[in-house]
């Protein structure tokens, strides 16, 4: 069985790269393709990647498309049109706002998509830069997008198989695509069981986010809610609206910018919950993440957070995205008592459970065994 593994593009590290490299962890002899790739991020993340055979569009040798790749997403069915994918007995895409679902590939190969999400800039969802504010701008994306909306469904109609990441994405599958498709959730990286320690209530004294820093997180809501409550808050992650949002916070917040994988476990043992802010979202590896640490999630009741946190189980879900309601749901955490605190904290781990690697692997390699017949 020949595979090929394809990627929006590889020039920073976020959820869908994890998921990425988790294929390419399952599928160690696959080809990868895609638009664009940034060596210099492949070898700090994956130092195995310099083993691997990376093939890059056209579009890559275009002056600064790292840096314009977004401006010049009016060039992404040519990109994906131009690979040959005929040697394949399966390719899998690895598909979000860069539409790499868009490749073609020969009958008898079997294709399946992995959706991450959908391109939020075409069906007005939020996006992390606010491009509506400026006319030109405006005019241009409203022309490009028109175009590119008509071929994102054209193209999403040549995968065999679609796999969503979330119910959420399975439903938005369905609404804009008029496709089926069948959940399998992404791994998530938590420690394991010998090293894992869960620290009591009492020991722990701050809360904690991590985030891009753009206006889609809406971390101004978390920070406005920590300088009223004179709460603790340590914010890992860096971004466009670093500036406008340090300017809002008082003394109790403090800006971690980027935080090594080794320091994640000292950083969450010590946090009272992990606070959640995106609408939308489609999964949220992060909040999972830190529920690995057995650290309860207080987050707004949108996209697949719903998914992953019971209110009063493993977190809370607040109802409107205002500082009043999550003040509100601090409130019920701190009056916990430790046990119950303890057992929430529990509960939380194990919903983290569900989402590991392990599983991820099985119900991958279940679904390609079963639609594959080559």
């Amino acid at each position: 069985m020949k595979m090929a593994l394809v990627h929006d593009h590889l020039l920073e590290f976020g959820g869908a790269e994890r998921v990425f490299f988790a294929l390419k962890h399952i599928f160690p002899d696959s080809d990868i393709y895609t638009a664009a790739y940034n060596n210099n991020m492949l070898k700090k993340h994956v130092p195995e990647s310099a083993n691997w055979k990376i093939n890059s569009s056209w579009a890559s040798r275009i002056p600064f498309f790292s840096k314009l790749y977004s401006p010049l997403r009016f060039l992404t069915p040519w990109i994906w049109e131009s690979f040959d994918l005929t040697d394949y007995d399966v390719v899998i895409s690895s598909s979000g706002w860069f539409m790499s679902k868009g490749v073609i590939t020969k009958d008898q190969t079997l294709h399946v998509c992995y959706l991450h999400h959908q391109p939020r800039y075409l069906y007005y969802y939020e996006t992390a830069v606010e491009w509506q504010k400026y006319f030109p701008v405006k005019i241009y994306a409203h022309f490009i997008n028109h175009f590119l909306r008509i071929w994102d469904f054209q193209s999403s109609q040549r995968p065999d198989y679609f796999i969503a990441n979330s119910h959420e994405t399975k439903k938005r599958i369905q609404k804009f695509y008029r496709r089926d498709s069948e959940v399998i959730y992404p791994p998530v990286d938590i420690p394991k069981d010998e090293v894992f320690k869960m620290q009591k209530f009492e020991k722990r004294d701050y809360y904690v986010t991590l985030s891009r820093l753009s206006k889609t997180k809406n971390i101004d809501v978390l920070i406005k809610t920590a300088n009223e409550l004179k709460i603790k808050l340590k914010i890992v992650g860096v971004g466009r609206d670093e500036e406008y949002l340090r300017s809002l916070a008082g003394d109790s917040i403090e800006f971690l910018g980027r935080v090594s994988d080794e320091k994640f476990g000292s950083l969450y043992q010590g946090s009272k919950a992990f606070l959640f802010a995106s609408v939308d979202e489609e999964f949220g590896i992060a909040p999972v993440e830190a529920m690995g640490y057995g650290v309860p999630v207080i987050a707004y009741a949108s996209g697949g957070l719903k998914e992953t946190v019971k209110d009063g189980y493993n977190g809370y879900l607040y109802n409107k995205l205002h500082k009043r309601y999550l003040i509100e749901k601090i409130k019920e955490l701190e009056l916990l008592s430790n046990e119950d605190y303890m057992n929430m904290a529990k509960n939380a781990r194990k919903e983290a459970e569900k989402y590991s690697y392990k599983n991820f692997e099985k119900n991958i390699k279940k679904f390609i065994n079963t639609y594959n017949h080559s």
